[in-house]
């Protein structure tokens, strides 16, 4: 069978990335970079004459003009840590370079930190991606297909009623030669008319050529300027169904992934960010050797998100 190029391709090996970001010294110069390509400019009055205040944990910025102090992690996901930047980096690469995921428990263990912290850092981590995923739309041919994430709960309903399963909509959209390019995975509320027009409206194009299956709520894509094929299964195989043959490996890896990493996730009320983590490691697979510098990019462009943000869901119930 001949090797596909893609899972193939050389990546960070852990030798290099250790060379690249080993010392505190060459992570703050990484993500100095990252957030200030031209040079710190202030965040309050944007002006780019400061001074270097050392002697903490993380060196500060002080603009010229307004006073300001500022520091790489302020105003970042990684606002008021108190982890040096070489176990942020170090989460960065094994959150990027797994394919199937990594359990925030296995992470624990690699970095060194308790449950919670590694809870923590996972999580800020998988939503600087999701954010990041949220401004993609689909465009060209798109195969669209409905699922259902989540196992039932002990003494909970059973079926499609179960209280964690959540229903998502899976799309990928192809090239010219009908390979995979992008892949969008979003929650719905429920598989109605109303809730695909709203998710067509946020994921695809205008112009977009959308293959369904007959699922009457698919009709919505047409509303927003998309041009709907839907094929009738019938019952049919998958492997009867080559319409359908991308989004179905796709769903397929997607759910081997998840029933294989991460054992006791509550998809009722993270599944947004564990899809939006799956999603931005698919969609730049095609260059995984640059994956841990485009998660420091997302990092720093994700404003602060302190725990009892990434817990709502929780709190909540």
């Amino acid at each position: 069978m001949a090797m596909n190029r893609i899972q193939f391709q050389p990546s960070l090996s852990l030798p290099q990335f250790i060379e690249l970001y080993g010392t505190e010294e060459k992570c703050e110069a990484a993500l100095e970079q990252a957030r200030w390509p031209d040079g710190f400019r202030c965040p309050r009055c944007h002006t780019q004459e400061h001074g270097i205040i050392h002697g903490r944990r993380h060196k500060r910025y002080q603009c010229r003009n307004c006073r300001h102090q500022a520091t790489l992690t302020a105003g970042t996901i990684m606002e008021a840590t108190k982890l040096p930047l070489t176990t942020w980096f170090l989460a960065f690469y094994l959150v990027g370079q797994a394919k199937t995921g990594i359990s925030s428990l296995a992470l624990m263990r690699h970095l060194g930190v308790n449950y919670r912290t590694a809870w923590l850092v996972h999580n800020k981590i998988m939503q600087a991606m999701s954010e990041r995923e949220e401004a993609y739309v689909l465009r060209g041919k798109v195969q669209v297909d409905d699922a259902y994430l989540g196992g039932e709960r002990r003494g909970g309903k059973t079926g499609r009623g179960s209280e964690n399963k959540v229903p998502i909509v899976a799309a990928v959209s192809l090239d010219d030669t009908g390979c995979p390019v992008h892949v969008k995975l979003s929650t719905v509320p429920t598989f109605s008319f109303a809730a695909i027009a709203d998710w067509a409206q946020d994921s695809l194009a205008i112009g977009c050529e959308v293959v369904s299956d007959g699922l009457a709520c698919f009709r919505a894509v047409a509303e927003v300027g998309c041009f709907h094929h839907p094929v009738v299964v019938n019952g049919r195989h998958p492997n009867e169904l080559p319409e359908f043959h991308w989004i179905n490996t796709i769903l397929s890896n997607l759910k081997t992934s998840f029933s294989g990493t991460f054992h006791a996730l509550r998809f009722d009320k993270y599944a947004d960010r564990y899809l939006g983590a799956f999603t931005y490691r698919f969609n730049r697979r095609f260059n995984l050797s640059a994956m841990t510098d485009r998660v420091v990019h997302a990092v720093c462009i994700c404003t602060a998100r302190p725990e009892r943000h990434l817990r709502k869901a929780e709190l909540a119930t």
